[in-house]
């Protein structure tokens, strides 16, 4: 008696391979291939512009440092140019100054425009044209704005726009950049000037981004405008305040331009000195190159340590 065969259901027939689908199976594979190599080759580029311009002067700083040249002769000399830079008089005067003007830059040129972009922010009119006039300062070369505050605002006569006013008010007078104490505090105030724009565009898009249901809720409740800001705004912008707080801290610690402009480098009894100053000096006034290559890897060291500070607690916040 013939048996007759039944399928399984459950098998599924096994389909033939189509010459189209490894076509174009071989087509995707090769389209991917493709964009993976397009990826590549910029990133290639990028990497190698990276690696020339900012990695290899870094290391060849680095090994300058422990370094001694002269008349094309170089020998090694481990930590002589950092003990010799450390000794230096201007040494320890160029660090206070710099850090006298990053302590002021983050009270002056941090909170100012903070409160000029809640102060645009709550405009309900001219927005647009305020905006323009406070990002300004940001289109001019700095070197112009600089010239602008030392020949026109910073004048220690009369004619100078701020002792005209100090003048009007019957207030005493300064000298300025002349001036050993208010040295510092004048380059603050012209780099606030200079900066405050990019800043206080960076603060409107985040302020547009709080929900005014937060703020009709704290006034319900009865805070005033202070505490509305101090409860909301603060709070709502924390993680843009304290990434600015760093930029802010790193870019001033390099401060250069301000007293080799209004100064005419370090000022009255090297009052306007500053750390990136010195190593301008070290490397073009004084050809020491050596030097100049140790106090880089020193600020290098110290900006270094803050960002890792800064990085440590902002990952514990946001634990």
């Amino acid at each position: 008696m013939a048996t007759t065969t039944v399928p399984d259901a459950t098998r599924r027939p096994r389909r033939a391979s189509s010459p189209y689908l490894a076509r174009a199976r071989k087509t995707g594979a090769g389209r991917k291939f493709q964009d993976n190599v397009t990826g590549y080759t910029f990133l290639i580029g990028a990497v190698f512009c990276f690696a020339l311009f900012y990695w290899y002067p870094m290391i060849r700083g680095v090994l300058m440092s422990f370094q001694h040249t002269r008349r094309g002769v170089t020998t090694w000399v481990g930590w002589d140019n950092y003990v010799r830079i450390v000794h230096d008089p201007s040494f320890w005067t160029a660090w206070k100054n710099t850090l006298y003007f990053t302590v002021l830059a983050l009270l002056l040129g941090y909170a100012v425009p903070f409160f000029v972009a809640i102060l645009l922010n709550e405009l309900r009119h001219a927005k647009g044209y305020l905006r323009i006039l406070v990002y300004l300062p940001v289109m001019l070369p700095p070197a112009s704005s600089l010239f602008l505050f030392k020949y026109y605002a910073y004048d220690p006569s009369k004619a100078g726009l701020f002792n005209a006013i100090l003048s009007a008010l019957h207030l005493p007078t300064s000298q300025w950049m002349q001036s050993t104490q208010v040295a510092v505090p004048a380059m603050v105030i012209a780099s606030t000037w200079m900066n405050m724009g990019s800043a206080v565009l960076i603060y409107l898009a985040s302020l547009q981004t709080i929900p005014g249901e937060l703020y009709e809720a704290a006034e319900l409740d009865g805070a005033g405008i202070f505490r509305r800001i101090w409860s909301v705004t603060v709070p709502q912008t924390r993680l843009i305040l304290a990434l600015l707080a760093m930029l802010q801290i790193v870019a001033t610690m390099q401060l250069f331009i301000e007293p080799l402009i209004l100064a005419n480098g370090a000022g009255t009894e090297d009052s306007a000195t500053s750390v990136a100053y010195m190593i301008y000096q070290h490397g073009f006034f004084q050809n020491d190159l050596n030097g100049a290559a140790a106090l880089g890897v020193i600020m290098l060291l110290v900006l270094a340590a803050f960002s890792a500070v800064y990085v440590r607690l902002t990952t514990k916040e946001n634990a």
